[in-house]
């Protein structure tokens, strides 16, 4: 096996090892378009400089190969939606390789051949990396030998196919890449510190104590529709906190408003389709091969007589990667005779019809002891393997298997638990590990052979109940062709209504109003799509070609806001109408923008007037809690916890009480998050004395350094200008 093989899910914030796969994108043209004229960008830039057609090609062919065997191990279907997460993983790897290697260069940070080989290899202080030692471990000691690792590279080195020095290449450059990047965050870590002044304001922040109580109005006892505001007030408004940081627009983006028309079967849809499985079930019952028939008649043709067929209940937890059944079915699955035909019931979206074919226990658990081959195919290796096997078998009782497994196990992770795996089927296993486990007697101990090497196993536990092992016809039940098209002639109909209602208003506004009055009259719900410029993300789509309509309606050059989809956009079993409502630039907001949050902040400004008006009108909490039916609240609070018990989050109030308020005294009408409050202090609590303040020194810290890692990339990225522009080459909007 390839190193890169053995290391693969081992990754850093940056490095990732990388397998191989198809890529999505069509070779010739995509070139062209990404590295073409100079005025384009082609997938994006990192620093201003575009990102390398090859290099991230190449990364994307490996991300996807990766993950898709990884779903085919979990048997899972590997979706065109999981291929966009392989592919953004891939934009992920190069954009931070390209920044990180910025960094390293700048600060020159390298790792020499004697530090690489100490670091590979656990010498000169350096420890051994798990996944090596789990890799490359001696047969007879357990333990982690270099010389094992040392004959792989060489054979990598020296191998004859290009294929395999190409990964010797790239695990070669993960190891480096990796011991670069420790060097790095090593070297920003020791710029983190806290001060012994930062220590004692965070040990007085948690110690010190108030005791309160306090009356609040809040805002929802004042309706909206009872403040009114003028769009001279906001106008207003606006030029006075348009240029606030919390209404900026931190990037450029495109804001879309859209409703889906589902296309839902209609009554004789339904009567048709129950006749068909029916129908199909009848001839389940009377097929003479399982697997012919289910290939001829389910959507999703797969069958297979092995365990991995076998069927459990929706609630279980292995459901999202086995076949599974209502919950309200278990007993007539798990009472059914062999050759029973069940259904149809609905799972996962298709309605489906099941033949029992074979059953399973629900729970077995056993320990082993691996004499691990590392999958290798070599007779003599085996032949060892077994040789030790045998030698173990005369030794071995269920008293001593504990310490056997201790001293002999490769499987590294069950060791710890003296070799137990509990809560397994057999499908969870290799088959010849499943099948002696669940037909051996209870503390029967035997060796088999997989593809792993030789276990050793004691059986410990088997559930008297099944699961059913199942072949199965699966449906989806879908509209006509006849009803589809009456959806579609409903459905333009409802456009060429819009678009004449739309196109004879020139008020941007009322185009938008227009838009959600007339899709809410014909039953349907309005939903907000905000998509950013550098990075457009589009979600609750399942097509590319529904999301590239959008992005094509958002980002032409010629749209603008209160343009409408030419035509519906279909995608499944709906269609898909959508509205351009708002063109951000990046910065201050237009009124048009910050209308709805300002409207909202300048309601709340007036509740809060009104509130604080009523307060000063009494003297004391009670004439005040009285006023407003209410009663005089108690509490607790801590600067460094600014909660405030039957009233929420309130860090500007609680900030205003330890701003030399003395006991006794009570604050001003103060305006929070929920409503406005007058606060009485009733009590101080004072910290203890400290003889230091290590304790919260060594806390911030920590909490300093846990999110080093994470802080410096965002702010690198930041730095770096990233520009994603794959989504637009994709839809054809070329930048």
């Amino acid at each position: 096996m390839a190193l890169i093989g053995k290391i693969r899910e081992k990754s850093g914030l940056l490095i990732i090892v990388i397998g191989v796969a198809l890529f999505a994108f069509i070779m010739g043209d995509w070139q062209r378009m990404t590295e073409g004229s100079g005025d384009q960008i082609g997938y994006g830039t990192v620093y201003g400089e575009k990102v390398d057609f090859k290099a991230f090609e190449e990364a994307s062919l490996k991300f996807q190969e990766q993950d898709k065997t990884q779903f085919a191990q979990q048997q899972r279907e590997y979706t065109p939606k999981d291929q966009e997460a392989s592919i953004d993983k891939a934009w992920n790897y190069v954009v931070e390789t390209s920044i990180f290697e910025k960094e390293y260069e700048a600060l020159g940070i390298e790792v020499s051949d004697n530090e690489f080989d100490s670091y590979l290899y656990g010498r000169d202080g350096f420890p051994v990396m798990q996944e090596l030692s789990q890799g490359f471990t001696d047969s007879l000691t357990g333990l982690f030998n270099p010389k094992l690792l040392e004959k792989r590279i060489e054979e990598m080195e020296t191998s004859e196919d290009p294929k395999v020095q190409k990964q010797w290449e790239e695990s070669k450059k993960y190891y480096s890449d990796r011991r670069k990047q420790e060097k790095y965050f090593a070297l920003l870590g020791q710029g983190v510190y806290v001060t012994k002044l930062e220590a004692e304001e965070e040990y007085f922040a948690q110690k010190e104590i108030k005791s309160i109580s306090y009356v609040v109005r809040r805002y929802s006892e004042i309706t909206d529709e009872d403040i009114k505001i003028s769009d001279s007030e906001l106008e207003k408004y606006y030029e006075v906190h348009k240029d606030d940081k919390k209404y900026e627009n931190k990037t450029a983006s495109r804001e879309v408003r859209y409703f889906d028309v589902l296309i839902n079967p209609s009554k004789k849809d339904s009567n048709e389709f129950n006749k068909t499985m029916e129908e199909i079930k009848k001839g389940f019952i009377a097929a003479p091969n399982d697997s012919i028939f289910v290939m001829q008649n389910s959507d999703i043709k797969v069958y297979s007589s092995a365990k991995n067929a076998t069927a459990v209940p929706e609630s279980n937890e292995k459901a999202q990667k086995m076949q599974s059944y209502p919950n309200y079915m278990d007993t007539i699955f798990k009472t059914a005779a062999i050759g029973q035909v069940v259904g149809p019931y609905s799972s996962k979206g298709n309605v489906v019809v099941s033949k029992i074919i074979g059953f399973t226990p629900t729970r077995m658990k056993a320990r082993h002891i691996l004499l691990s081959t590392n999958q290798s195919t070599d007779k003599k290796i085996i032949a060892t393997k077994q040789k030790t096997a045998d030698s173990l078998m005369k030794l071995l009782t269920k008293d001593n298997f504990a310490e056997f497994v201790t001293k002999y196990s490769d499987d590294k992770g069950s060791v710890p638990q003296g070799g137990l795996i509990d809560n397994f089927i057999e499908a969870d296993m290799v088959p010849e590990f499943a099948a002696f486990c669940a037909t051996k007697k209870i503390g029967a101990i035997g060796a088999v052979k997989t593809i792993y090497g030789i276990h050793i196993i004691e059986v410990l536990e088997r559930d008297a109940t099944t699961y059913p092992v199942l072949a199965s016809v699966q449906k989806s039940f879908k509209a006509s062709q006849e009803t589809t098209d009456m959806k579609d002639s409903e459905v333009y109909n409802l456009l060429y209504k819009l678009e004449a209602k739309i196109s004879n208003q020139s008020d941007i506004k009322k185009k938008l109003e227009l838009f959600d009055t007339l899709a809410l009259k014909a039953g349907y719900f309005v939903r907000p799509l905000n998509i950013e410029e550098l990075s457009p993300k589009l979600y609750g789509f399942e097509t590319q070609f529904a999301e590239d309509k959008i992005l094509k309606l958002a980002f032409s050059e010629e749209s603008a806001v209160g343009d409408l989809t030419s035509a519906p956009i279909k995608e499944k079993n709906r269609y898909i109408i959508a509205i351009v409502s708002s063109i951000r630039e990046k910065g201050a907001p237009t009124l048009e923008d910050a209308t709805i949050v300002m409207k909202r902040d300048l309601l709340e400004e007036k509740k809060a007037a009104r509130l604080t008006n009523q307060l000063l009108k009494d003297k004391n909490l009670n004439d005040m809690a009285k006023r407003a039916n209410s009663e005089i609240m108690k509490a607790e609070v801590t600067f460094a916890n600014p909660q405030i018990t039957g009233a929420g989050f309130e860090a500007d109030v609680i900030g205003s009480l330890f701003s030399n308020l003395k006991d006794g005294q009570r604050t001003m009408p103060l305006k929070g998050k929920m409503g406005v409050y007058v606060i009485r202090i009733d009590k101080t609590i004072k910290a203890p004395a400290a003889a230091n303040y290590t304790v919260e020194r060594d806390q911030m810290l920590a909490a300093l350094k846990g999110g080093l890692q994470g802080q410096a990339l965002g702010g690198l990225k930041k730095k770096a200008e990233v520009v994603d522009n794959r989504r637009f080459l994709n839809a054809g909007i070329r930048r």
